[in-house]
């Protein structure tokens, strides 16, 4: 029947299952009662009851029938409790914090790069060695942090260099892989030609020549670090939210909008100039309000393809993680920081990027979390 065929039919984490106490789905460790759905577990039972007189009392249980029928559970589903998980191979979630951290990392990364890239190669401003210097730092930095997190996120952290040792080249793990060391390396080759103009033991004159070669190489490998992730999530095929043809496109748009916040954070402290502080703050604001387009519009607001797809994204706007997407995504990361920015203020302009990047990590928690509440098996 339906019930055996199709994961959806039963809970992810059901309340109980016949014979055995249920893992939790969120956090670590068991739960009141000793088992996870809040009774006593084999191990550890709760003592009996008893009166005044030392006789033994029952637990209270439901009197009569509920007002719709005897077969009424389940949130309103007539016949729900007819559908029980006898027993299941129950697993944790295997994706938690570390992967949404990493997302906003790597995406503010690969912005700064890009948006320094951009500016100089089109001539949007004039990039100067202080935002040369603090802004390559700043992306090597946040690439190291990311590629951290993405080991410690790994089942075997031991076993990341098999990935680049023994590359299965399918899998967008390995490319992903491959271009976050690419960049790295050649991010890292860049700045350290430019902090040896600025000291004065490069030529300026070369330093300035090998410039644009410099951003011609790196503007597609930071953009291709930036989107191969949602060709990694594709590969995830249990988790249709996550095969939205939209990502790679959204990731792009996030990546510009938590570079520019990430330029807008180092303003107070690194000369950016006028000309470049205006092109960041431009581009913030462009990116505030496509990324916020795409998500209401594209990401939620359009049919999705399956049942699954659509029940994870009511888990985002309605469910468990509602408060994570409004109050924190909406809220925090897009209607604050554009409010900030009308102000024309560079501790505010700051501010706006640094809440922005806050609501960016909360609706990656969201949207990598969600996925992992439908059952797929």
């Amino acid at each position: 029947d339906e019930a055996a065929l199709d994961p959806a039919a039963t809970q992810r984490a059901p309340a109980s299952f016949a014979w055995a106490d249920v893992v939790p789905l969120h956090g670590e460790g068991r739960v009141d009662g000793g088992g996870a759905n809040g009774a006593p577990s084999a191990s550890r039972p709760r003592p009996p009851r008893t009166a005044r007189s030392g006789a033994p009392l029952r637990a209270a249980q439901e009197q009569g029938l509920p007002a719709s029928g005897p077969i009424h559970v389940a949130s309103g589903k007539m016949a729900g409790e007819m559908v029980r998980n006898v027993y299941n191979a129950q697993h944790r979630m295997p994706w938690h914090w570390p992967v949404p951290a990493y997302l906003v990392t790597k995406g503010a990364a690969t912005g700064i790069f890009m948006l320094l890239g951009v500016a100089l190669l089109f001539g949007l401003a004039p990039v100067g060695t202080p935002a040369l210097v603090a802004g390559g730092l700043l992306s090597l930095v946040l690439t190291a942090a990311t590629t951290a997190l993405l080991v410690f996120d790994l089942e075997r952290p031991e076993r990341f260099l098999s990935i680049l040792l023994r590359p299965q080249w399918r899998s967008w793990l390995t490319r992903g892989a491959v271009l976050l060391v690419a960049f790295t390396a050649w991010v890292g080759l860049w700045w350290v030609l430019e902090v040896g103009a600025a000291a004065g033991f490069v030529d300026a004159a070369f330093a300035a020549a090998l410039r644009p070669w410099a951003f011609g190489v790196g503007v597609p490998l930071a953009i291709g670090v930036a989107v191969y992730t949602a060709f990694l999530f594709g590969q995830a095929e249990g988790r249709d939210l996550w095969q939205s043809p939209l990502l790679p496109a959204h990731l792009l748009v996030q990546a510009v909008m938590a570079g520019a916040a990430s330029l807008l954070c180092l303003a107070p402290f690194v000369p950016l100039g006028a000309a470049l502080m205006g092109v960041t703050v431009v581009a913030f604001a462009l990116a505030l309000l496509l990324d916020l387009l795409v998500t209401l519009g594209g990401e939620f607001a359009m049919p999705h393809a399956s049942a699954d797809a659509a029940r994870a994204a009511a888990e985002i706007t309605r469910g468990r993680y509602r408060g994570h997407f409004w109050m924190g995504s909406v809220g925090l990361g897009h209607a604050v920081p554009l409010a900030l920015l009308a102000s024309g203020n560079v501790l505010a302009a700051a501010l706006a990027g640094l809440l922005s990047l806050v609501g960016l990590y909360l609706y990656e928690y969201a949207f990598v979390m969600a996925p992992q509440e439908i059952p797929n098996s």
